[in-house]
């Protein structure tokens, strides 16, 4: 799973904005709460992690459509 965090709701901070892939093969644009990604483990036991040295290659609007025709985020 991987989700490109774009935008975060200053009022809450909570309430996030991005690209979302949940590895069924649909990625799509959406928001999601950033406590909510505190509370997944996966399958050995990790937390959700924020990847410190991830640099965007591409604008979100790239990553969405190679995304959509891919089935996943790309990079």
């Amino acid at each position: 799973m991987t989700w490109l965090l774009a935008a975060l709701d200053p009022v809450d901070g909570d309430t996030a904005w991005g690209l979302i892939d949940l590895g069924i093969g649909m990625p799509a644009q959406g928001t999601f709460k950033l406590s909510e990604l505190a509370g997944i483990v996966g399958p050995r036991k990790q937390p959700v992690m924020r990847d410190l040295y991830f640099q965007p290659t591409r604008t979100l609007s790239e990553y969405t459509c190679l995304a959509e025709q891919d089935g996943a985020i790309p990079d």
